[in-house]
């Protein structure tokens, strides 16, 4: 059960809002959503949206993003690997790593990079923002963006020299440094940031059968780099890149659901990624501009298992040994040009996608009662190439002095190349299409209202393995959404309230769902993608932010959801009239700050959410949780030092499940959880120059 009631979160919010209102403050500042076309302020868009600036950054998180996703409405995350790079936004996204051909639903981009479904490379120093727009991004970043998209920005270069200093330690043997560095090369006309941060950690499982205590540790380095140079007025242009080696160990499913594992070949999640990205923008005469997005990215990922997680001792005298192994090898290249004025946007996009990998499944069974052996040796390697081209277009229309009307257009082609060892080739091309009608109103300078009408698209595609010939592709889904919203603050800009509610259909749904064919065999699984007639969903979302003077900062954030399946069955299950997975009905983060004026602060964040199933394939669920995060510390003009602790009442929770049966000789179906972090305390000291 929840632990708060929908009814009484949303009285909770408005109360705050009303108590909040008409107090003099301190203003908060505005930002400027980098991922939106024309770079409005979050107040301007009309559109459902989470900003987090570098300062809500370093009190929300430690290292990963995955840290702040309980903080955002309705983003969730799948625990299918050591870190998060698996999200769903308001119940639309994928669960585990994809098989033959790359079809995110949540768009990722770093620095205009884009890293969709292969997120771990989300370290957090030196970031700028974070960004999550939620809903179908139809017009702005097209098949990648049916639920949504997260966009994350570092640390501009500045024509100042500055630059700063963290280290932090903690338990779990946690210890990190980072180093950013900035200022003018040339004058003021060429800047540049470079930072450079390393983690590493135990990862909080215990391997007493290996004699380990970090067969699932963390070893985590990232190096970016900015350079920006103005020539003249009209011109500026925006080098990013970035270097990291994640290598991430993976040892996160216990027979028992504990932190003690017990596998004897514990596995891998790693990612080497090198990335880059150009953007150029041309100030014309008028109000035109002219952008150039150039990005690429090459990556190296290797995800392995002991796909029993036991050892010789656990399945004794039985025999029982599996392991699996996937290197992937994912190369982008992308082009973005766009032309705007103060009334239309015209643009253009191409996508290259080169994707290589080699899955490796190896086992032995012996069960010495029934003289019965098995044993498994398959090796799959496949080549996916796929093109992706685009136009897209964007109106607006000033009704009155007050009301604008504004019209978004994109049509996209997708053409495929895909072989495997197995003797399969596939090669589906489709043309998509999607876009956004969009009225807003000024009802005064502090209160804006909206609604939208948008409609997402997601290519189609090929399932891999044995299935069935009726199910070997899938067809194209889109997405409608209505949303209606409103944007507001107070006067003396020391509170911003935005809330938004929305209804979402979507046809053709794809839904992943897997069965096992050789019960005893844990490699056996068939994933498969089909399409449910339909999906719906409604839901919620609102955020306030009040900070009353110098001393007082508050917030409360709140998503409902109620997303299901209204039409879906397989010989497997049938879902009809079933919640969707990972979609929690209810999520809500409050949380606030004291900052004395000789420098001591403290602050507390408070998360919680709804039990939601954990797959489409069963019908297991988690169970509600609560989350409380703490800080203390002192702050001076260009220092601070602070005691963090992270989960302090040490609440045991599950960031993914699996059901089925993985313990011989009987094989009986039994619900596995991977449990999200335990406490960790610890101190950090950051010092900027």
């Amino acid at each position: 059960m929840p632990i708060i009631s929908k009814p009484r979160c949303v009285a909770a919010l408005s109360a705050l809002l009303l108590a909040c209102t008409g107090v003099a403050a301190q203003t908060i500042d505005e930002i400027i959503v980098t991922a939106d076309f024309r770079g409005r302020t979050a107040s301007e868009l009309p559109a459902s949206v989470s900003i987090l600036d570098s300062e809500q950054l370093e009190q929300l998180a430690v290292q990963h993003f995955e840290e702040l996703v309980n903080a955002v409405p309705n983003l969730n995350w799948s625990g299918d690997g050591h870190r998060a790079r698996y999200f769903q936004i308001r119940g639309v996204g994928e669960l585990e790593q994809y098989q033959g051909a790359p079809n995110p639903s949540v768009g990722f981009l770093i620095d205009d990079i884009d890293f969709s479904g292969i997120g771990t490379v989300a370290t957090l120093f030196d970031l700028q923002r974070v960004e999550i727009l939620r809903g179908p991004q139809g017009t702005r970043y097209g098949a990648n963006a049916l639920a949504g998209l997260i966009y994350m920005q570092s640390a501009e270069p500045t024509a100042d020299w500055g630059g700063r200093v963290q280290v932090s330690a903690a338990d779990d043997d946690a210890l990190s440094a980072g180093l950013a560095l900035g200022g003018p090369l040339t004058g003021d006309d060429l800047t540049f940031r470079l930072s450079v941060h390393h983690h590493e950690s135990d990862g909080f499982r215990n391997n007493p059968y290996l004699g380990r205590d970090n067969t699932n540790g963390r070893d985590e380095t990232t190096v970016r780099g900015r350079l920006r140079w103005l020539p003249n007025d009209r011109w500026q242009v925006d080098l990013a890149t970035m270097v990291t080696d994640i290598d991430n160990g993976y040892d996160a499913f216990a027979l028992d659901n504990s932190y003690t594992m017990l596998a004897d070949r514990p596995g891998k999640d790693a990612q080497e990624s090198i990335g880059a990205s150009v953007r150029v923008e041309f100030v014309g005469s008028g109000d035109s501009t002219f952008t150039s997005i150039t990005a690429l990215a090459d990556s190296d990922i290797v995800f392995s298992y002991d796909a029993d997680w036991g050892n010789t001792d656990s399945w004794a005298p039985v025999t029982y040994d599996y392991i699996s192994v996937s290197d992937r090898k994912r190369k982008t290249l992308s082009q973005e040009i766009r032309l705007a004025t103060a009334g239309w946007l015209i643009g253009a996009y191409a996508l290259r996608l080169d994707d290589h990998i080699v899955t490796v499944n190896q086992g032995d069974y012996y069960d010495p009662f029934y003289d019965f052996a098995d044993s498994l040796d398959d090796t799959l390697g496949s080549e996916y190439e796929a093109t992706n081209v685009a136009l897209f277009g964007q109106y607006e229309h000033l009704l009155g002095d007050s009301t604008r009307l504004s019209l978004g257009l994109r049509a996209e082609r997708r053409t495929t190349d895909y072989v495997d060892t197995a003797g399969l080739r596939a090669g589906p091309s489709e043309s998509m299409s999607g876009g956004e009608l969009t009225l807003s109103h000024d009802h005064s300078a502090a209160l804006t209202s909206y609604v939208s009408l948008a409609q997402g698209y997601k290519a189609g595609g090929f399932n891999l393995g044995f299935v069935p010939d009726e199910r070997r592709e899938f067809a194209a889904e889109k997405l409608w959404n209505l949303e209606v919203g409103i944007k507001t603050k107070s006067r003396d800009e020391s509170l911003q309230f935005n809330a938004s509610v929305f209804a979402s259909r979507r046809d053709d749904q794809q839904v992943r769902t897997s069965f096992q064919l050789v019960p005893g065999d844990p490699a056996s699984f068939v994933f498969f993608t089909d399409n449910a007639a339909q999906g719906e969903a409604i839901g919620f979302e609102a955020d306030v932010r009040w900070s009353p003077d110098d001393v007082w900062e508050m917030y409360a954030n709140i998503g409902l959801l109620e997303a299901t399946f209204e039409t879906f069955a397989t010989p497997q299950v049938d879902l009809s009239g079933r919640e969707q997975a990972h979609a929690p009905d209810f999520m809500f983060a409050i949380g606030g700050r004291y900052r004395h004026p000789q420098g001591l602060f403290v602050r507390v964040d408070i998360t919680a959410r709804d039990e939601f199933f954990f797959d489409v394939s069963h019908d297991q669920k988690s169970t509600a949780y609560e989350l409380v995060n703490a800080r203390i510390g002192y702050e001076a003009k260009n220092w601070s030092v602070q005691m963090w602790a992270r989960n302090v009442f040490d609440e045991d929770y599950a960031v993914r499940g699996f059901y089925f049966g993985n313990e011989p000789p009987d094989f009986p179906n039994t619900l596995y959880t991977r449990l999200g972090d335990p406490r960790q305390i610890g101190v950090t000291f950051d010092r900027s120059f």
